[in-house]
């Protein structure tokens, strides 16, 4: 596992559903090592991922969810990179929101493996936040990319389209608290937290 890491930068931009737009930053998390690594979605700006990857090859780029605010560039950023979108097919209706001409590459599935630099990161399938949402655990490194599923404090959102609060903490308490307690958290936005700090936060 020598070399592999996470990688994060922060980019900002709007967040648009159900007829109103948000001022939002996001965060850019890339995982991989010295040659090699996948993106986990692809929020506002090419050229801030871009600045992350480092003129590493990219073997994928992976959608924890829909919104317009993790998949905007995400056709372009395949184009300038020559990588598949990873999505999972349930999001197709909320992608079809920000991307009519363009689909995703590969469908993801629940407990898949995406492997990137001896590193692999397991799909957890996390509905609630968006009917596709996934979780990305990384073992060997003690961390899962939740996107906008848990936060620092809570769950996700469920107030918009497509999104459900009993679900989404199904979600939490059945498939991500079962990982350790000491598991890093990399959110979609905000600060990390852990898997233990969770459990209290949902009550």
């Amino acid at each position: 596992m020598s070399g592999v890491r996470v990688d994060h930068a922060v980019s900002s931009g709007t967040f648009s559903l159900d007829g109103e737009t948000f001022d939002v930053d996001n965060n850019i998390w890339v995982v991989g090592d010295d040659e090699e690594c996948i993106v986990i979605d692809a929020p506002h700006d090419v050229e801030d991922i871009l600045a992350v990857v480092a003129g590493r090859t990219v073997k994928a780029i992976i959608a924890t969810h829909a919104h317009d605010d993790h998949v905007r560039v995400a056709p372009e950023l395949r184009e300038r990179v020559s990588a598949p979108i990873l999505m999972h097919p349930a999001d197709k209706p909320v992608w079809e929101l920000t991307h009519t001409d363009h689909l995703w590459d590969v469908d993801l599935e629940d407990g898949q493996t995406v492997k990137v630099g001896g590193a692999a990161l397991k799909v957890i399938h996390t509905p609630g936040h968006a009917p596709g949402a996934v979780c990305l655990y990384v073992h060997d490194l003690g961390c899962v990319f939740t996107g906008d599923t848990l936060f620092e404090g809570g769950p996700g959102a469920t107030g918009r389209s497509f999104s459900d609060e009993d679900q989404i903490k199904e979600s939490i308490r059945t498939r991500l608290f079962e990982l350790p307690d000491e598991t890093v958290v990399h959110t979609g936005h905000g600060a990390d937290t852990t898997i233990g700090a969770e459990r209290a936060n949902l009550g």
